[in-house]
């Protein structure tokens, strides 16, 4: 245990922030898992879903909770697995569209 009085000071701060920094890791946890969940279920929330996940990873970036580079690799995943996905992958048609003379 501290015995200067800044060192108390400090303890008392690095518990609060390992708590907020907790709540930040957690929330982007679950909302990976939501998408996860929502991925294997073929969803239709899933483009919500990773959105949401994407937002989370943000702000544990931007708050130092994850490193950067990690934060851009696990969006990069999202996006990969959403993009094969069979449910984001719509049948695409041709319209015509008609040319003025």
């Amino acid at each position: 245990m501290p015995i200067i009085k800044s060192a108390k000071k400090r303890v008392r701060q690095a518990k609060k922030a390992a708590i907020r920094n907790s709540k930040t890791k957690r929330s982007m946890k679950n909302s990976l898992k939501v998408f996860k969940e929502s991925l294997v279920a073929q969803s239709k929330t899933l483009s919500k879903d990773q959105s949401i996940a994407q937002s989370n990873i943000d702000k544990a970036s931007k708050k130092h909770v994850i490193h950067k580079n990690k934060a851009n690799r696990l969006k990069s995943r999202l996006a990969k697995q959403a993009k094969n996905n069979p449910v984001n992958k719509k049948t695409t048609t041709k319209t015509k569209t008609s040319k003025k003379n």
